[in-house]
């Protein structure tokens, strides 16, 4: 297989498979830093192809280059689906295009919003980690490249949001003990109102699914990269803390109706010969569950991750090698988790 047939490949990414801290509640941590070149218009106005050729040349070595437009529209969803470029890069990038790592932990979206969105990601809540590997990359940068910048502002961004540090910090969460006692709403408002944002699992626009959220710094001026990482982090410590109260309070309240619960949806999951995207969403997240409470100790917690993964619109696809009916898509859909829960 060639480099791009490996990334686009069935596989997990290094971040989704290795162990890091709080994992029961936290499944990843990522940080992204907004990046233009100097003197150059911003690409939402205006896209320069030889930018491409401009940061690859940075990246020599390490990093395969992937450029939208030589890619098909499923290659470019399977890249959503597995966190390595936007949604806006997928669908409205003229000249857009991607550097990716070996591990799929680092990548360099080149000509989205920005020039440039470097971004880095490991397992668990692990934001410092990220943190100096974004920077690592963004000084590689600057060594070669002559960005825009401000004394005063800061990093120089085309949306208002991200000037000065240009930095933003996410984690993704599993929170079905807030979604099931119904606390979920208060503890969002609580997260918004110290300045952080709640999202989908696929950032901006993403609705929560399998119980699912990103929460993210909304604030990237005044503060240091360090101060905003270590703000997110307590909030995160909190949410945490929350989270494994909830999920107490539901196995010592409803211990029967719980277990119940979870094994019903691990039967949905092994036995189902048709289930939709919501279906699979709410059984994943209870079979998610029921793991980290020790119901089902045979499976492996990256077992989850591929479900979660496997089961999303690009990735059937590409298993059914065909564009598909609504039918088709909820009986390969059935499939694919039985296969990956070792049924078949």
């Amino acid at each position: 297989m060639t480099e791009k047939q490996v990334i686009l490949s069935q596989r997990l990414s290094s971040w989704l498979i290795e162990d890091g801290d709080d994992r029961d509640v936290v499944i990843s941590s990522r940080v992204r830093l907004a990046r233009n070149i100097e003197g150059q218009p911003f690409p939402v106005y205006a896209q320069n192809a030889e930018i491409i050729e401009l940061v690859a040349q940075v990246f020599s070595n390490g990093f395969l280059q992937m450029k939208m437009q030589d890619l098909t529209g499923l290659e470019r969803a399977l890249l959503v689906e597995k966190h390595l470029i936007s949604p806006y890069l997928m669908s409205k990038s003229l000249h857009g295009a991607v550097l990716i790592n070996e591990a799929e932990d680092v990548s360099i979206m080149i000509n989205e919003e920005d020039h440039l969105r470097i971004q880095a990601m490991a397992a668990g809540l692990n934001l410092f980690k990220v943190l100096e590997g974004a920077l690592e990359i963004d000084r590689k940068i600057e060594r070669e490249i002559p960005l825009a910048f401000d004394q005063q502002l800061g990093y120089l961004t085309s949306c208002m949001t991200n000037i000065g540090t240009g930095l933003r910090a996410s984690v993704m969460v599993h929170l079905p003990g807030l979604v099931k006692t119904k606390r979920i709403r208060k503890m969002i408002e609580a997260i918004r109102s110290v300045g952080f944002v709640v999202r989908g699992m696929y950032g901006e626009g993403s609705q929560p699914a399998s119980d699912i959220f990103q929460i993210s710094n909304q604030l990237t001026l005044g503060k240091t990269e360090e101060e905003i990482v270590e703000d997110l982090t307590q909030v995160i410590e909190q949410l945490i803390m929350q989270e494994r109260v909830a999920r107490t309070s539901l196995k010592q309240k409803f211990h029967i109706l719980l277990e119940d619960r979870l094994y019903r949806a691990y039967g949905l999951l092994k036995n189902s010969r048709v289930i939709s995207a919501s279906e699979s969403a709410d059984a994943i997240s209870d079979l998610r569950l029921g793991i980290e409470l020790g119901y089902f100790e045979h499976i492996p917690r990256e077992k989850m991750n591929e479900l979660v993964l496997f089961s999303q619109p690009a990735f059937l696809r590409m298993v059914a090698e065909k564009d598909m009916t609504e039918l088709e898509e909820k009986v390969i859909r059935a499939s694919v988790i039985r296969t990956i829960l070792g049924e078949e």
